[in-house]
């Protein structure tokens, strides 16, 4: 990229925090990408909601899909770059593995429900995932990622993702890889729940044609209602993704070759929002977020099953407080140390929908009485 030769081999800091016995001989962000995409936490997300329960359909994005085309997203804009797609595809991998059940109405009963610890926000447990809660290898707790992606991690601010207190929050924007993911985040939710709320009868082809993004994408004769606009949809959905990759990597270009512009693979010595949109575009697709709030995010479908998700979350949570035991022995024998609260909210994170929902039976309904499965695999 123009401005960019000096940033295409800037040093990684890839160290780790614990000695590893464990590295053989793969690169130290493949191994990071083998072990986020290998951990329990990882799979479940194949079971949790994005916007619609995992319940409502097969064909719906789920929290696994979402991070998997935010991913492909971050990889394919870190390599028109000059990046190291490979950091950015781990940090997208990974940026979503402390994500509770049923997507943001979860987090925010979970949030309610652990306002005396500071709350609960999925970016930040995220970290706590990582670094504490996997355990598979018997030397140290969490997976041992490099000092780059957990960096990554901490910072990891969009829309939806606000930086919890961290010792890697040390008041510098992300590594530029970092920022990749971030912006991958925020356009595949836009592209992918433009699809999701179509599908779901929530969107109208009249509201599409007041989207100059989707007009510029679509072209006339596809928007002009003489067509079915299901069989456009994936192609102007791929050219909405096309222009808005272009324009970040144009609007990136321009603002690394800023006289003061340094960093890059990994280094922290990068401007704030370096990776962005152009004003125009960014307008653009301000207008796409505004039409998604209004007719899929405050749709009364979304609303109505989020207010149940939030019960069920809630109640499944006091159940714990008032019996720990209720939880399992591996994680009620925690509680002495870490407090009941602490460690309800850990399980309970870790959860997917529908273990989550047998919870609830199990716990209420009185013709249950098995005691729970352990979700957590290893």
């Amino acid at each position: 990229m123009s401005g960019s030769a000096n940033h295409r081999h800037a040093p990684m800091s890839t160290r780790r925090e614990h000695d590893d016995p464990h590295l053989g001989d793969l690169p130290p962000l493949v191994l990071d990408r083998q072990r986020v995409v290998h951990s329990p936490a990882f799979r479940r997300l194949q079971c949790k909601t994005q916007v619609f329960v995992t319940a409502d359909g097969d064909h719906f994005r789920t929290r696994l899909t979402h991070t998997l085309e935010v991913a492909d997203l971050a990889r394919c804009i870190a390599a028109a770059l000059g990046l190291s797609s490979e950091l950015a595809e781990v940090v997208a991998l990974a940026h979503d593995v402390g994500h509770p059940p049923f997507g943001h109405a979860g987090e925010l009963a979970l949030n309610d429900c652990l306002r005396e610890q500071g709350g609960f926000e999925h970016n930040a447990h995220a970290l706590r995932v990582v670094e504490e809660l996997e355990h598979p290898y018997p030397e140290f707790r969490g997976l041992n990622l490099t000092h780059v992606v957990r960096e990554c991690l901490a910072k990891h601010t969009t829309r939806f993702d606000r930086p919890g207190a961290h010792p890697l929050q040390d008041g510098q924007p992300p590594p530029l890889e970092g920022q990749v993911a971030d912006i991958a985040d925020r356009l595949t939710y836009g592209l992918h729940d433009l699809q999701d709320g179509l599908y779901a009868g929530m969107i109208s082809q009249d509201s599409l044609t007041e989207l100059a993004l989707w007009n510029e994408a679509a072209g006339d004769p596809v928007v002009s209602g003489t067509r079915p606009w299901r069989r456009y949809l994936r192609p102007t959905i791929d050219a909405m993704r096309q222009l808005l990759v272009s324009a970040v990597v144009t609007e990136t270009r321009r603002r690394m070759a800023a006289p003061d512009a340094t960093g890059g693979m990994g280094e922290r010595s990068v401007p704030a929002a370096c990776v962005a949109l152009p004003p125009q575009t960014e307008e653009q697709y301000a207008a796409l977020e505004d039409l998604l709030t209004t007719h899929v995010y405050r749709d009364q479908r979304v609303a109505r099953m989020d207010a149940k998700a939030q019960h069920v979350v809630k109640t499944v949570f006091a159940a714990y407080l008032d019996q720990p035991q209720e939880m399992g022995q591996r994680f009620a024998a925690r509680v002495a140390q870490q407090g009941v609260q602490r460690v309800a909210g850990d399980y309970l994170a870790g959860m997917t929908d529908r273990f989550c929902l047998r919870e609830h039976t199990r716990l209420f309904d009185p013709r249950i009485g098995t005691p729970p499965a352990d979700p957590r695999g290893e």
